[in-house]
């Protein structure tokens, strides 16, 4: 499948990266200055644009804009994430592009959707967070609400998207044509909220934040050891139990406050002010043998380094070495697939490293003509690749 990605900074890209992992071929349309994210750091580019060929034009001129839209008549899916209506100046809009493509995917990515009285606004990751209550439900309680540590709804939008984009492949196989997928950010974010959305929905309830505590049962929340910290997801009455027993506090099940996961949940407070004592007074390994050796969930709090290094993420190859370089990258989940693993086609590109390349062998042009266009600054082309602009 070939995927034409006029994408930025995080949702879309993240959905092209993981079409491209699964087997598709992603020419990513940066503009002449590159991608927002090449400006934030190596690090926030390379997470999310591995396996894409890289050319960069310049849209403001009619050269590139037809360079382009010759480009997406010869695509099975675009991505992009505009806003509402800028394409539409080019000719890149989904409505011209499907009339002489009409097989074409065409997944839009935005803030807010291409509806809605909110949809001409620009929306980002953060913005989000606050607009959908997810901010409120993120730190402690007596702190002003946080943003979640990780851009979790641009993560998310991302993966949306490339769901959406599997299942009108999927239609398409059958019907033989394509069509528009209006991801919006906002819609993202709401569906994030899961139980705490449906909780209101259920019974008008407005949750607000716990801190690292789940509100939906106890104990569930971190506790210091002597040498760190644990969190611990006591789910049902049996692994309470089991832990009351590994805890050596086998009087706590049979406590009226803490019979039942209802009880627990009412009388938090008091049974973590329990806990708390005796959990301090051993190391963080002696917890865990405990616990594992019970059957009752509870890890180590990690920090990135430890999560990296913990041998559970060498066995499942979480780390990959991608190109001559072996540049170390954040591996696809998908690679546990039986017979069609996601796998990563090549490093993170260089702005306009395939420019050249690209208008040869996709459309034809002349080396004469490509390095007119790079002349005129219509196109770069990275230093290093077959033309280079002045």
């Amino acid at each position: 499948m070939k995927v034409l990605d006029l994408s930025r900074v995080l949702a879309a890209p993240f959905a092209g990266q993981m079409l491209s992992d699964l087997g598709a071929e992603v020419i990513k349309v940066e503009a002449m200055g590159g991608d927002d994210t090449r400006t934030w750091g190596t690090h926030y580019f390379r997470a999310i644009n591995r396996g894409k060929k890289s050319i960069a034009v310049n849209l403001k001129d009619p050269r590139g804009q037809q360079l382009v839209r010759t480009l997406a008549l010869r695509s099975d899916i675009m991505l992009e994430n505009f806003k509402v209506g800028d394409l539409a100046r080019y000719r890149l809009d989904y409505e011209s592009l499907s009339e002489a493509n009409p097989g074409l995917i065409y997944l839009s990515v935005t803030g807010f959707g291409q509806t809605g009285p909110r949809s001409a606004q620009p929306g980002y990751d953060t913005i989000i967070q606050g607009m959908t209550g997810i901010m409120t439900l993120c730190g402690e309680p007596d702190r002003p609400p946080a943003r979640a540590g990780l851009p979790m709804v641009d993560i998310m939008s991302g993966m949306v998207g490339s769901v959406g984009v599997l299942a009108a492949l999927n239609e398409r196989a059958r019907s033989g044509k394509g069509q528009r997928i209006d991801v919006s950010l906002f819609d993202v974010g709401i569906m994030m909220l899961v139980d705490a959305g449906q909780d209101y929905l259920d019974h008008d309830h407005v949750q607000s934040r716990l801190g690292g505590i789940n509100r939906n049962f106890s104990p569930g929340q971190p506790f210091q050891t002597s040498d760190g910290w644990v969190t611990l997801a006591v789910a049902n009455d049996d692994q309470f139990r089991r832990m009351c027993k590994a805890m050596d506090l086998a009087e706590l099940p049979d406590d009226a406050r803490f019979m039942t996961n209802t009880d627990r949940v009412r009388n938090r407070a008091e049974l973590s002010a329990l806990l708390a004592p005796r959990f301090i007074t051993a190391p963080t390994a002696e917890w865990e043998a405990a616990f594992r050796a019970a059957m009752v969930p509870l890890s180590p709090i990690f920090d990135i380094a430890e999560a990296m290094a913990d041998a559970q993420s060498g066995a499942r190859n979480l780390i990959w070495p991608v190109g001559p370089d072996g540049m170390r990258l954040i591996a696809n989940p998908l690679q546990h697939m039986s017979r069609t693993p996601a796998r990563p086609a090549a490093p993170p590109p260089e702005l306009g490293q395939d420019t050249a390349a690209v208008l040869l062998n996709e459309l034809g042009f002349s080396m004469e003509e490509i390095e007119g266009l790079a002349r005129d600054g219509v196109i770069r082309c990275a230093p290093g690749s077959t033309v280079a602009a002045d």
